[in-house]
């Protein structure tokens, strides 16, 4: 668990005695590698006339970038980010609940999407719907070359259906009273209004301390909770959520409770009946897995962990009932696994936000505990697998620093969703980021092979990679990008459409972590531009009446350019002219993006002469034949749209005002495709 980095703010001044009312600040990581996090005082004014809660967002690659969403009068409680990371939950001890969205992906702009209040509830824990969508690792054919067969859909449903079956926006809302609340949202192009529900957890409303909230396969939501009390059972509710019309319905049903074991050899030292015990928090050790929960308990002892399983068991029936015969009677049951003992208070708990393997205990639990240490433990043993401890270096500045403090510096621990990092906030509002092992085999160090099935994993998915790249080591880079691009390319060309964007950016973010590859980086930039470019350029194309529909206009000029034509205007006489007609008013809106075409070809041809073949073979742009097809089928609509529309063509500085550029510049491309490796003299000598 080595430590990445640490992000310092000045410390509060003139509020110490406020520093032991109230020790309560989190933080969350979203799929897209977003931070949201809470403080007393606002970041740009500490003092006391801001004291209160405070939120921010972060992008975990630049988290000294802090931008503020809410400032709250009431502690908030709750951070909760959905799973495709655009909505962010914020609910606070005096039941607001607000639910923000990034205006068009803008970390510095966010807006209110929906607002509601439960006067006089202490929101406790929320989680939004789940979409239905799981995909996992088949980790039998892990190491197959096709994606289809190695990332597999899992069935499971999504948490409330709509008209025609699709999953409902919304989030489950549970309070320290019992209440359960369900939030529906509407669409965003909808009229509709927010739909709200309230019901009770249990037949009766109860006092709740500490709970968490899983999802079932079968679109159920599961909520372990617990009142604090160690003689009290912690307590598992079934929760479903049905939208009938402009209705929501809630139905909850008890599960198999447990009471926390505090005897046998591994527990002599923890005793629940002699000492006065309570629990401080509970956990489900993976969000899609209703089987496993890790309680924390604390005493004048200490801490104690403990891991509980949901198993079936077969209870024999009374020989009065059964008759004759033996019969057995299968029902599930919570079954004790393993505990984790230590001297010191549990101040949080962090476990894995999705499952990459399928049925598989790959995960792990990380405890943060009141002496500032860290602990990664197995899932299902508790041992320790790896361990670090939080130290603080004061500030000069810093006044708070000169007394000891009586409260632990760790207040709040959250999980990266592939698992890569781990994030702590602590006292005074500093964020510290360290690294965990591997999720799918912790007994070895970050391999390659790993690495790519996780960014291919990340590439499937949509999830952000981010996390995994701070944990790469730099030698490993090359060879990661060599594994990464020969596994693309064994895909299927359907395949490699879809996702050719999404792996440009992944081998991009790759190559600027390397000292010598930010030309490569460069380059891939330009081709991810030029790709973006062809794609908008080419959706403007629509089939004439009059031709064939069984290609398209796109189809037939990727046809015409691979025969390898060099004339420009001879490219012209094999396309269908009624194909490629556009608005000329579209046409004008589109020359900023026609003179970047332009003046990219330029750009390579100037650099021709000074890139000659190495013998390391390094990724340039004038090596790529795609790369300069695409360039070249660009040139070709140019070409047509400026017989068009003669104001939307390039600008070009000519010493020559008879010469015509386009022409020549396709000619000159169309001669490099033609022999990549080692272009001939006389066409250098032109460039």
């Amino acid at each position: 668990m080595d430590h990445i980095f640490s992000v310092k703010r000045k410390p509060p001044k003139g509020i110490e005695a406020f520093y032991s009312l109230n020790n309560f600040l989190i933080c969350s990581i979203s799929s897209t590698n977003v931070i949201a996090f809470t403080t007393k005082t606002s970041i740009e004014d500490n003092t006391i006339r801001t004291y209160g809660s405070h939120v921010y967002v972060a992008d975990l690659n630049t988290p000294w970038l802090a931008h503020r969403i809410l400032s709250n009068a009431t502690l908030v409680t709750v951070l909760q980010w959905d799973f495709t990371g655009e909505l962010l939950l914020v609910a606070d001890e005096s039941g607001h609940v607000k639910i923000y969205k990034s205006t068009e992906h803008l970390l510095n702009d966010w807006q209110l999407a929906s607002e509601t209040v439960f006067q006089g509830e202490h929101i406790l824990a929320a989680a939004f719907f789940h979409s239905g969508k799981k995909i996992c690792l088949n980790s039998e054919k892990k190491d197959g070359p096709s994606y289809n067969e190695k990332f597999q859909h899992v069935k499971f449903a999504c948490s409330v259906k709509q008209f025609g079956g699709r999953p409902c926006c919304g989030a489950l809302l549970l309070t320290t009273t019992g209440m359960l609340a369900s939030i529906l949202l509407p669409h965003p192009t909808s009229q509709s209004p927010m739909i709200l529900t309230t019901e009770s957890l249990g037949t009766t409303r109860i006092h709740i301390k500490t709970a968490d909230i899983c999802y079932g396969k079968n679109g159920h939501f599961l909520l372990a909770v617990s009142s604090g009390d160690t003689s009290m059972p912690i307590q598992c509710y079934k929760v479903s959520v049905v939208k009938s019309e402009d209705k929501c319905v809630m139905t909850s049903q008890s599960l198999p409770s447990f009471f926390l074991l505090d005897e046998g050899k591994d527990l002599e030292h923890f005793n629940f009946k002699n000492t006065r015990s309570y629990v401080t928090h509970i956990k489900w050790i993976v969000r899609e897995d209703a089987d496993s929960l890790v309680v924390a308990a604390y005493n004048n002892s200490g801490s104690c962990l403990q891991v509980w399983e949901l198993r079936e068991k077969a209870i024999p029936v009374h020989e009065l009932l059964s008759g004759p015969e033996q019969k057995y009677l299968t029902t599930v049951l919570w079954q004790y696994q393993s505990n984790f003992q230590h001297n010191y208070k549990v101040v949080s708990l962090a476990t894995s936000k999705l499952t990459i393997l399928n049925n598989v205990s790959s995960n792990y639990i990380v405890a943060a505990f009141a002496d500032n240490s860290i602990h990664c433990l197995y899932r299902d043993s508790l041992k320790t697998l790896a361990t670090t401890n939080l130290h603080i270096t004061p500030m000069n500045d810093e006044p708070l620093h000169k007394t000891p403090r009586s409260v632990p510096d760790i207040l709040h621990i959250d999980m990266s969703w592939l698992g890569n990092v781990l994030l702590v906030i602590d006292i005074d509002s500093y964020l510290h980021l360290f690294k965990l092992p591997p999720q799918i085999d912790s007994s070895i160090p970050l391999s390659v092979p790993y690495a790519t099935t996780i960014l291919e994993y990340c590439l499937i998915t949509g999830l952000d990679w981010l996390d995994l790249l701070l944990v790469l080591r730099t030698g490993m880079l090359d060879a990661l990008c060599d594994r990464l691009s020969e596994s693309f390319n064994k895909q299927s060309t359907a395949v490699q459409q879809f996702f050719f964007e999404r792996y440009l950016c992944i081998k991009t973010s790759l190559y600027r972590l390397s000292a010598q590859g930010h030309n490569k980086a460069n380059d891939l930039t330009l081709f991810l531009m030029l790709h973006s470019i062809s794609t908008a350029f080419k959706s403007l194309l629509r089939p004439s009446e009059m031709s064939s529909h069984d290609k398209s206009p796109a189809d037939s000029l990727t046809g015409v350019i691979a025969e390898g034509q060099c004339d420009i205007d001879n490219v012209l006489m094999h396309l269908e002219a009624k194909e490629f007609t556009v608005e000329p008013s579209t046409l004008q809106s589109l020359q900023q993006l026609i003179q970047w075409i332009a003046d990219l070809a330029l750009n390579l041809l100037v650099k021709l002469p000074d890139c000659r073949p190495s013998a390391t073979k390094p990724y340039e742009l004038l090596r790529d034949m795609k790369a300069l097809n695409v360039l070249r089928e660009m040139l070709v609509l140019i070409r047509i749209w400026g017989l068009l529309r003669p104001a939307c063509l390039p600008v070009f500085t000519k010493s020559d005002a008879t010469l015509d550029v386009l022409p020549l510049v396709f000619r000159l491309l169309s001669r490099l495709v033609q022999n990549i490796s080692e272009p001939d003299d006389t066409l250098i000598g032109k460039s």
